[in-house]
This record gives structure tokens, sequence and C-alpha cells, in this order.
């Protein structure tokens, strides 16, 4: 019965961590976004696009508790009532008409973070037979649906595309978590053939974290299995980066693991970039989020990671018009 407060304040800091500058939340993200848009139109050069992610249920739009849940499990992580859709309509409206108002063009959308994890939705099955069917699937494809009737009916002058997926990188099942592969393989056809672009988490993990399959190979190939749709998805890397071996795991001390995480993002990169069926890459931050440590700089702003270089170097290579693939010895 509100409306969504996409101006309220922000503190500017890294969690709890300075330096802090506060900003009027989104609203002033998007201001921002087009006065960068500005600057890189008057120079010839491309500018930022916005890719916008849903995710994070208010405890008054939230499913009751059912199904398999993890001890603990909040409002946060059930959504949404068949009431509260039209509410989550209502934002996608309001964010359209900021964008409008601030200058920016709003074209990627993705309905839900990473919907095969259950802190973003819960309960992944009804029961907690890991054979049982992913009822987080039929959750997701209603979300998926009710974003592209909101885009659809926008009326506006730029095109809105639906970025599906936003998987976590699961390549096993268990009662709570659900595979890259029988997550696409329960979403209905419909959903499937609603867009031509699909994204996936893919970290650079190493040591005993390092999973047996590519994640990204093991998402093409749950797509190809879907059909024509499918096999003719093209693929985001929407959340990449390197920390610690196990990704999100607290960073452990010393320039030589730091090294090592740059070193295994490095091969990541340089094996992406010869599939011709990625799109883009995403760095997954650059300011450090002390909750997930894989930025580029530290939380505190005082350093950067040997990581920060592989971009940079990207950066450069591309504004060059040369194939960035990741010279030698840039970690070191």
């Amino acid at each position: 019965g509100q409306s969504p407060r996409l101006q309220a304040p922000r503190s500017g800091c890294a969690r709890s961590v300075g330096p802090c500058a506060a900003y009027a939340g989104i609203g002033a993200e998007l201001a921002a976004i087009a006065a960068q848009q500005r600057a890189a139109r008057s120079e010839g050069r491309p500018g930022f696009q916005v890719v916008l992610d849903v995710f994070g249920t208010p405890a008054w739009a939230a499913r009751p508790p059912s199904g398999c849940e993890l001890p603990g499990t909040r409002a946060f992580s059930r959504p949404l009532t068949d009431a509260a859709l039209a509410a989550y309509r209502s934002l996608i409206g309001s964010l359209l008409a900021m964008g409008r108002r601030k200058g920016v063009a709003l074209s990627w959308w993705s309905p839900w973070n990473e919907p095969n994890d259950p802190v973003f939705i819960s309960p992944q099955r009804a029961d907690c037979a890991v054979t049982s069917h992913p009822i987080s699937a039929a959750v997701y494809a209603q979300l998926a649906s009710a974003m592209a009737q909101e885009l659809a009916a926008d009326g506006g002058m730029e095109p809105h595309h639906l970025l599906l997926g936003e998987l976590n990188a699961y390549q096993h099942d268990s009662p709570h978590q659900t595979s890259i592969a029988s997550f696409i393989a329960a979403l209905p056809a419909q959903t499937i053939c609603s867009s031509a672009t699909w994204s996936v988490h893919a970290y650079a993990a190493r040591g005993a974290s390092t999973p047996t399959v590519d994640p990204v190979k093991a998402f093409e190939a749950a797509l190809d299995a879907r059909g024509p749709c499918g096999h003719d998805a093209h693929v985001w890397i929407t959340e990449a980066g390197a920390g610690a071996p196990h990704p999100g795991d607290r960073r452990p001390p010393g320039v030589a693991d730091a090294r090592a995480g740059c070193e295994a993002l490095a091969a990541q990169l340089n094996a992406w970039d010869r599939d011709p069926r990625i799109e883009a890459i995403l760095q997954y931050s650059f300011r450090e989020d002390p909750a997930f440590p894989v930025g580029l700089v530290s939380a505190d702003m005082s350093h950067s990671y040997p990581a920060y270089r592989i971009w940079s170097s990207r950066a450069r290579a591309r504004a060059r018009g040369i194939t960035p693939a990741v010279p030698p010895g840039v970690c070191a």
C-alpha cells in the first residue's frame, strides 16, 4: 500500500566499513549512471548499461513456512504470495518510471537472484527427498512471467530484455539446494522460451573447492537439453571474481593467496573468451563486500588485489580494439 522508497538514504559504507559517502538510494545511482552515459556519448564511447536484479521478500509479502526448509529461514527467503505479485509488478513499474525521470535506459531485467539457492527461494522442495521435484522452479517461473507482463505493458520506446537464470553454480542436488541441471529441467517451456539471454554465477574456486565440472559448461548443457529455445540462448556470467579458495569465505592473509586467486580467475576468463556463446562477464564486486569478499579493492579502499590488474588489462585491450586475453604474469 505504499510507493517503493527508491530514493531512501543509503550510508555509502561497505556494510559498516568506511569510508562512507551517503547517497539517495537507487534514484541517486541512476542519476550518476545518467551523468556517466552523457559524458561517454560526448566522447564517442559506450556508456554504462543497467542490469536490475530483484531479490529479498518483505515480511508482508512472504509465503508462510512450508516444505523442506533450513532452520532459521526468514521471510526474506519466501517469495511471494499471490497477492504480493501485484506489488512486485508495481515495483517494476516504479523503477521504469524512475529510469525515465533520470534519463537512463533500463534494458536488462532479472526476475530474481539465485532462485536455486534457499537463501533466495525457500523451500526448494516440498519434502526433503533429494529426488523430489524442485518447486522453486515454479515460483521463479511465476516471477518471470509477472516481470515479462509488466515490461510488455510499459509501452515505452526503449527495449526491455529479460535476463533469466542468475543461478548459483550448484552442481549437485540436496534437500535444500537445486543443481543447475535440475532447476533448468524443471522450468516450464514457456519460461525457457521467454528470453534468449541467460545468466549464471561462477567464481574462481580452487584447491579442494574446485568444481568437478565447469559450471558454465554445465549451464550451457542444461539449456541445450531444453530444445531450440535453450540451445539458441546466449550466456552471461553475471557474478565472477576471486577471493578465498572457496569463494565467499574470509580471505586468507598474505599476498600469495590473492595471487593464486587472481591466476585462477585469469584461467577462467581466458577459457570463457574462447566460448562464442558467452556475451558478457561481470566482476562482482569492485569494492569488497565484507559478507562475500571477492572485490577488486579492499572494503576500506586502502589497497587493491591482484585481480584488479586483470580487469584493468582487459579494459585497455578493449579500448584498443584488441581481443582481451589476460597476459602472462599479470597477477605477479
